[in-house]
């Protein structure tokens, strides 16, 4: 098992800046992605950005150059600053981590609330 703790998330107004951090504990697996996926009312949940412990990161093209996603290996955190904020992005954000070498295996965390106001 994988716990996944999460923190960040709030109010902010469009234009504004918000961190998400999301830690990982338990049965850590050496190769892993971790990762922001979001979900917006009524909508599906989508991808925001990964990273892997190779150093590869993928983003959704909606968030490319204004969120930034990085990890520390040591502390198994990742972490998603998100810059220039919208209100499209409100979304309940989602951490997820999965084991490279067995990618059916993947856990997530809570979810936290973000608002942007326009």
């Amino acid at each position: 098992q994988v716990q996944l703790v999460v923190s960040g998330g709030g109010l902010v107004q469009a234009g504004g800046s918000l961190t998400l951090s999301c830690a990982a504990s338990g049965s850590i697996t050496s190769i892993n992605a971790m990762g922001w996926y979001r979900q917006a009312p009524g909508k599906r949940r989508e991808l925001v950005a990964t990273a892997s412990t190779y150093g590869n990161t993928n983003y959704a093209d909606s968030v490319k150059g204004r969120f930034t996603i990085s990890r520390d290996n040591a502390q198994n955190t990742v972490y998603l600053q998100m810059n220039s904020l919208k209100p499209e992005d409100t979304a309940v954000y989602y951490c997820n981590w999965q084991n490279l070498l067995r990618v059916q295996v993947n856990y997530w965390g809570q979810g936290t609330q973000v608002t942007v106001s326009s």
